[in-house]
């Protein structure tokens, strides 16, 4: 079978070698899926660049958190599942509930655990989770990372969001478009920024309610405020160089999700939130039943992930490529 990997050390896109494996067979309590599609997130430009947390991956690594196919042979004692069922893995294999903690397991994609791109993954059967009944491979695969973080960002932690709440969503990406959807199908009003006036009416057409040219606007923060009265949610996922303008839009009692590494440099003082008595939540994807309640939500309200393109497998390093670039738009497709 062929599979894409990290090689040992990598620290550019030439570290990505498409390569033939051994079928994998599905060891006890293992099922055995045959991928149909994957997708790209941010998080996986770090890890062939070798900028992924620990640095450059130790040993070859098989790429990409997200993946859909179906399941075609099952291990021994697996009773959860039959053939033929459409699933997708779960980013963390050991987090069913709860909390993060120091016990939520492998995360898929990077060194010490397995990549879903390649034609054949065997996971444990708790590392997997079927798909929304109304998605595609392709739209289902655009969901383990992005999608199960824009409902943590949203949905879940103190206060999730309510109908009426305001919600504030930075740039076009895969998660800032998902987070888009939620938000709209819990009836929230949504403030999208982007740099590019015609991403801003795409961002529209999906239900973005205010639009802010972060470039004509410097200080969209406060633009956001005062559209909205103050953000009640913010989905950070500029990072420090963000953090400053996430502090000016959030409301009174409001909440940041931060996410975002996309920018290293900024002011991250938090004191901007003691005024207003909000606060910043750490988010880093989700549990597999924030991944039921996103598949829930997305048959109940006929969500679709935004495609921006599509690859096949031999194409893999032009994936990576566009979803690097400015054009992206939503998320980035592997078919296999």
């Amino acid at each position: 079978m062929r599979q894409w990997v990290v090689l040992q050390g990598s620290t550019s896109l030439d570290g990505l070698q498409l390569r033939e494996a051994a079928e994998p067979v599905p060891a006890a309590g293992e099922v055995l899926v045959r991928v149909r599609a994957c997708s790209l997130n941010y998080r996986d430009q770090a890890i062939p660049l070798g900028l992924y947390m620990g640095g450059p991956v130790a040993s070859d690594t098989v790429a990409l958190s997200d993946g859909a196919g179906e399941v075609v042979a099952l291990g021994e004692g697996v009773t959860d599942y039959a053939i033929g069922d459409r699933v997708a893995g779960l980013f963390f294999q050991n987090w069913s509930d709860g909390p993060p903690s120091p016990g939520v397991g492998p995360a898929l994609g990077a060194a010490g655990a397995p990549g879903m791109l390649q034609e054949l993954v065997a996971l444990p059967a708790h590392g997997v989770i079927r798909i929304a009944d109304s998605l595609s491979f392709e739209e289902a695969a655009c969901l383990p990372c992005a999608g199960v973080t824009a409902w943590n960002a949203l949905m879940a932690g103190p206060r999730p969001l309510r109908a009426g709440e305001s919600v504030l969503v930075l740039g076009t990406g895969g998660v800032s478009l998902l987070a888009l959807q939620i938000a709209k199908a819990m009836g929230a009003t949504v403030v999208a920024t982007s740099s590019s006036d015609a991403k801003l009416a795409r961002a529209q057409a999906l239900g973005a309610d205010h639009l802010i040219n972060y470039r004509t606007t410097p200080e969209w923060g406060a633009e956001a405020a005062r559209l909205t009265g103050g953000i009640d949610h913010v989905v950070e996922v500029g990072g420090a160089g963000t953090l400053a303008q996430s502090i000016a839009a959030v409301g009174f009692g409001g909440e940041i999700a931060l996410i975002g590494v996309l920018t290293r440099e900024g002011n991250t003082s938090p004191h901007g939130l003691m005024f207003k008595g909000a606060s910043i939540r750490g988010i880093f994807v989700g549990s597999r039943a924030m991944a039921s309640g996103l598949n829930a939500l997305v048959d109940a309200h006929a969500i679709r992930p935004v495609i921006d393109r599509r690859f096949a497998m031999a194409d893999a390093r032009e994936a990576w490529r566009y979803q690097a670039s400015p054009e992206l738009f939503g998320k980035v497709v592997i078919t296999l």
